[in-house]
């Protein structure tokens, strides 16, 4: 149930107030951001951006690049991303052959129909499970889908609703649900709300210890409100 008086749109407002305008800094190809999540371990943005500049720059991203690549090498590349590169080579080399072999060097081109099955083909290719593929779906304009940040579920659970669930999966639905009520179903709305959703999860809505006192929303958040110490008085 809904705690606050805020709108889900009300919130993408004063959040980008704050912020400012947020840009998408990975790459927005299908094929490209499966290839960039698997440069960086643990998996986040700057880990992968480190590893993606590496690969890019020693071995090159396309498909016969990797294709032709030694493991050793690939790994060498994305050890700039952190822990198990030498993992993280084999299956940039297995997606490279199942982008090949599978969709003739396009995916893209493979992702049109009903979008269960859209999604079923994304989550064939490692590390990718629903937030992935929505997200992929989105920022490479297939599908104005109401995608959640996987790191920042919280966020948005937070301010509408208080306390997020233990259950990820009930956290991601909940969120995913506030945008699809009451963001409009456009790439530039949607994008526009993933973006800034993520920046607030990820500078002051954290998982663990967030910084509410810096918060711009906490005036209307149903978290803070359910939190805050009463003060003393006397």
């Amino acid at each position: 149930m809904r705690k606050t008086g805020l709108t889900t749109a009300d919130l993408l407002d004063k959040l980008e107030k704050f912020y400012g305008k947020r840009e998408p800094y990975w790459p927005v190809d299908p094929y490209e951001f499966i290839v960039w999540w698997q440069c960086g371990y643990p998996a986040s943005d700057a880990a992968c951006t480190k590893g993606w500049e590496k690969l890019k720059g020693d071995v090159g991203i396309d498909p016969r690049n990797l294709l032709a690549a030694t493991p050793r090498k690939i790994a060498s590349a994305v050890k700039a991303g952190g822990m198990v590169p030498e993992l993280r080579a084999l299956r940039l080399k297995e997606i490279a052959m199942r982008v090949t072999d599978e969709f003739s060097a396009d995916l893209r081109a493979a992702l049109v129909g009903p979008l269960p099955e859209v999604r079923k083909t994304l989550k064939k290719f490692p590390g990718i499970a629903d937030p992935g593929a929505d997200r992929i779906l989105l920022f490479a304009g297939i599908t104005p889908i109401a995608a959640v940040p996987s790191n920042c579920t919280q966020a948005l659970v937070r301010v509408l609703y208080g306390q997020e669930r233990e259950n990820y999966g009930v956290n991601y639905r909940e969120a995913q649900q506030a945008i699809t009520a009451e963001v409009p179903a456009t790439f530039d709305a949607r994008t526009r709300a993933y973006l800034l959703v993520k920046h607030h999860g990820q500078e002051i809505c954290k998982r663990t210890k967030p910084k509410c006192e810096e918060c711009p929303v906490s005036s209307n958040c149903a978290f803070f409100a359910g939190n805050r110490r009463p003060t003393l008085k006397g």
